[in-house]
Order: C-alpha cells, then sequence, then structure tokens
C-alpha cells in the first residue's frame, strides 16, 4: 500500500515538472497531432491546452510540411533523438526562435515523440550583433586596406618632396593663402605646371585644417580609364560588372570626413562631370550596381596644368564645375619664377637624396650653385629633385655633378648668386647652427613674440606659422 503511494506520489510530482517546466514540451503522435501539452507551451503560442491538442506540428512550425515531415519521421526511428534550431509561430502569427530535442517514443506498439523547445530569442540577439559587428570590422578592415592601397604611393612621394622650402615672395604668398584657406572648408583649385608642387600645397591645406585627423586620397584623373572613372571615385559593388568579385569602397566614400585631392581634374570627361558635380552639391552618390544613396562629407581641393577657363570656353569642361571648384584659387608659380628658391631646394634634395641612398651629403659649391639657378627647369621642382638625385648616384666619390643640357641655360643667362668666390661652403649642420641662432636672436629681441606686429615672425618676414614649425624641426622652446 505504502509503495502504491510513493508511485502515484512520484507519477504526481512527474506530471507536475513536466507542466510547470520553463521548456515547452509537447507530445505528438507519427503524423504530427499534438497530444499534450504543458503550460509554457500554452503560454509561448498563446493557445490553451484544448486549443492545441488536435493542431499538427506544421501548424505552429512554419518551415514544417507534410513532405519533410516525413523524411523527419523517418530520420527520427533511426536516430531516436534529434536537436535543431526551429522557429514556433503564435496565434498571433509571431515567430518565436527555438532550439528543439525531439525524443522518439514507441508505447503499447505505437510511435510518438516528445519534443522539448527552448526560446532563444535573446542567443539569437546577441549573435546578430556579434555577426554585425564582425561585419563591421570586415568593413573597416578592407576600407584599411583600399586606403593603404591608395595612400602608399602618395605618402612616399610626399616623404621624399619634404616640406615647403623656399623663401621668395612668390612662396611666401602662397603660404600666406594657405593660411587664409586651410581652416575653412572652402574649395581649392591649384593651378601651376606640371612638377611645381601642385600636390605638396594641397597636403599643406589639408594638415592645417580640422580634418586633418582623417585622410587626405588621392585621385589622378589623368591616370584613370575612361570606363573606370565612376567605379573610381564612386565605388561598385559584386558581380556589377564582369570580374567583380566583391564589394569596393570609391575615393569619395574613403575621403569621408576627409579631402579629396583631384589631381588634374581637367582629364575627366564631361559625361561625368555633371555626377561629380552632384556630389559636391549634395554630398550623395551611389556605387556602380547599387540603388542606395549614401553620404559624404569630403572638402575637395583640385589641381590642374590647364587653364581651366579656357577649357570652359571650348566645351571641354562644365562652367558650373569649374565655379564649384575655383572658390578660392592659388596659382603656384613655375622654378623660373622663383629662382632664389633653387639654393634652399637644392640643399634640402641633397640631404634627401644623401639618406635615400646611404651616402655621405655632398656640398653644394658655387659653380653648383651658379648651374642649378641659370638652367631653365621645364620639368620644375620635380625635375630639380632628379637631377640632385642623379647627381648623388654618380658622384658618390667626387665633386658633385649636373648633368644638364647647355642650350637651356643660354636661354636664361648667367644670375648673380651674391656668393663671393672665396666665401667658405657651410656643411648642412653649420647651416642648421646659423639658421637656429638667428631665429634665437630674433625672438630674444622681440620677446619671444611669434605672431603680429613687431613679432619675431615679422622680423624674420616669414609667416608665424613657418616660423613655428622651424623652432620645432630646430628644438627651438622658450626658457622657462
Amino acid at each position: 500500500m505504502g509503495k502504491d503511494i510513493d508511485t502515484a506520489k512520484s507519477l504526481e510530482l512527474a506530471r507536475f515538472t513536466i507542466q510547470h517546466s520553463a521548456d515547452t514540451i509537447i507530445f505528438h503522435d507519427s503524423k504530427g497531432v499534438i497530444l499534450k501539452a504543458n503550460d509554457s507551451a500554452c503560454g509561448q503560442l498563446g493557445y490553451s491546452e484544448n486549443e492545441l491538442i488536435g493542431l499538427t506540428i506544421q501548424d505552429i512550425d512554419p518551415d514544417s510540411n507534410k513532405k519533410t515531415w516525413s523524411k523527419f519521421w523517418k530520420e527520427l526511428r533511426k536516430e531516436k533523438s534529434i536537436t535543431f534550431e526551429a522557429r514556433n509561430q503564435t496565434r498571433s502569427k509571431f515567430l518565436i526562435p527555438v532550439e528543439v530535442t525531439v525524443n522518439f517514443v514507441e508505447f503499447d506498439g505505437l510511435e510518438y515523440a516528445v519534443s522539448f523547445s527552448r526560446d532563444i530569442t535573446a542567443r539569437k540577439r546577441i549573435e546578430e550583433e556579434k555577426e554585425k559587428a564582425f561585419k563591421e570590422i570586415c568593413r573597416l578592415r578592407e576600407q584599411l586596406e583600399i586606403e593603404k592601397e591608395y595612400l602608399y604611393e602618395e605618402v612616399i612621394e610626399l616623404q621624399a618632396f619634404g616640406d615647403i622650402v623656399g623663401k621668395s615672395p612668390a612662396l611666401q604668398t602662397i603660404l600666406r593663402q594657405i593660411e587664409m584657406v586651410a581652416p575653412t572648408d572652402a574649395s581649392s583649385l591649384i593651378t601651376g605646371e606640371s612638377g611645381t608642387g601642385k600636390e605638396l600645397i594641397a597636403h599643406e591645406i589639408h594638415s592645417r585644417s580640422p580634418r586633418k585627423i582623417h585622410a587626405m586620397v588621392r585621385v589622378n584623373c589623368a591616370s584613370i580609364p575612361r570606363e573606370l572613372y565612376e567605379s573610381e571615385f564612386f565605388g561598385h559593388m559584386k558581380g556589377a560588372f564582369t570580374g567583380v568579385v566583391r564589394d569596393r569602397v570609391g575615393r569619395f566614400e574613403l575621403a569621408n570626413q576627409g579631402t579629396l585631392f583631384l589631381d588634374e581634374i581637367g582629364e575627366i570627361p564631361l559625361d561625368l562631370q555633371s555626377k561629380l558635380l552632384r556630389v559636391l552639391q549634395e554630398g550623395t552618390f551611389e556605387r556602380v550596381g547599387d540603388e542606395k544613396t549614401r553620404h559624404v562629407d569630403v572638402r575637395i581641393i583640385a589641381a590642374s596644368n590647364r587653364d581651366l577657363k579656357v577649357e570652359v570656353e571650348r566645351g571641354n569642361f562644365r562652367e558650373d564645375l569649374f565655379y564649384r571648384l575655383n572658390v578660392f584659387p592659388i596659382a603656384v608659380p613655375s622654378l623660373g619664377k622663383r629662382r632664389e628658391d633653387i639654393p634652399l631646394l637644392a640643399t634640402h634634395f641633397l640631404s634627401l637624396a644623401a639618406k635615400k641612398f646611404k651616402t655621405r651629403e655632398p656640398q653644394l659649391n658655387r659653380a653648383n650653385i651658379v648651374q642649378l639657378i641659370n638652367y631653365n627647369w621645364p620639368g620644375n621642382v620635380r625635375e630639380l629633385q632628379n637631377v640632385i638625385e642623379r647627381a648623388v648616384i654618380i658622384s658618390q666619390k667626387g665633386k658633385l655633378k649636373f648633368d644638364l643640357p647647355k642650350n637651356n641655360m643660354d636661354k636664361i643667362g648667367v644670375i648673380d648668386t651674391g656668393w663671393d668666390k672665396n666665401q667658405k661652403i657651410l656643411s648642412f649642420e653649420e647651416i642648421k647652427l646659423l639658421d637656429q641662432k638667428n631665429i634665437m636672436n630674433a625672438l630674444k629681441k622681440t620677446g619671444w613674440k611669434v605672431f603680429g606686429p613687431n613679432g619675431a615672425a615679422q622680423l624674420l618676414g616669414t609667416p608665424p606659422t613657418t616660423l613655428l614649425s622651424r623652432m620645432k624641426k630646430l628644438n627651438i622652446k622658450k626658457p622657462h
């Protein structure tokens, strides 16, 4: 008698446990007809137990049908227990992600199954957030890789070219223009012959602007095949055209919140100029093969060795685009119009070349200076740098010699450098010490006042920012 009571209590406990389990528990037959359901199942699905009894698994699982059920039951009979993820559909058609374990049961010669399912909504949400974060990491990594690819060449060129060097009135005018336009978001059009350093001017504007914490991305408009302009500027989606196996970020998107430098902008085809104008005016674009409109915040600096006003008159360049770019024009003079900068530039490039080729820094003599100053320089500063590097290579064990065609010198005539033939040739270290001493004298005389009237910058005839840059480079600090 006592054993019967214990058995009855055990059965009652088992029923109570099943009925009040946090997991949904459903008993059904081999046809999927529901025979029994616990409170959790009823609560989750929105039915009473009597309403659930008689429904089929297909009524609560939208991914199950008669065809898949036959295959599922065959596998269950074989495996005896199967665990999988599914979706439970409530009475109001709301879908709940669940993890289900179904166990096969034989009783009185008939086949049944009992399924245990657990709501995994929270887990799914975490997984989706992780997947979203992973995709964002992949996107950023891809963008960084593309940025590295885009900027590598520009970084190397700028490192080779160095800071803006010179003291000519023409260069001082440009430096003042840079100071004025850099803090703004105004578009700027830099014009000048090839090799005059237009990209260096653009980089200087960017580096002094609030956008300097972001990238300055360069587009050489003259080197892009006509059919790839839109893809280069705006990017493309996977499958947009033959051979495209992944999405790609365009230059505008890459330069978001930074600066986009459009070098040789006069080379852009006329039919693309309208799309470029739209981005400049509205800040919106679409990737090739994508309908999604994207927004960017980009400052534009353009450069050209052409006279774009003439190109507008000829119908080769849109007038509205020209005025959109030409908000703040900067004209970079040829090297022939700033000859007083040639000795400083030559000294600068000699130092860079010596480091590049890991050799001793050769010294410029008076004959070298005269030869450089009296050359026509059709290739401007870029040509000067190339000539210096070539001279360092071929003059490593002898005197510095420049291989310059004489016919280009005959057009100029000899220019007096102001150097006395008996004047001592200073080493780079001696020049540095003299520069340091000269700046210190100016600062002491003005009471360490850099800016404004009667300041050290005015006394030295240089922009205050240039003076501050030199002070930093020479490690000149105001004494406490």
